[in-house]
């Protein structure tokens, strides 16, 4: 198991992992403001590490995106 976040957007992430039977979650959202956000967890630590290489990649395609819309 992955070293305990308490971060309520991880915590978050954790229950989507737990509902959905996955060992990595990665969540992305915009606000209102147009602001970006990743939230990424994994049930160990190599997992964790993976889905936060993952969230990086797709938060970097998601800001590329907003800019040009």
């Amino acid at each position: 198991m992955a070293k305990w976040n308490p971060s309520p957007k991880v915590a978050i992430a954790r229950d989507v992992a737990k509902k959905l039977g996955a060992d990595r979650v990665v969540i992305l959202y915009t606000t209102p403001t147009r602001q970006c956000v990743c939230i990424s967890f994994g049930v160990t630590k190599s997992l964790c590490a993976n889905a936060k290489h993952l969230g990086d990649r797709v938060y970097d395609a998601a800001i590329a995106f907003l800019v040009e819309d």
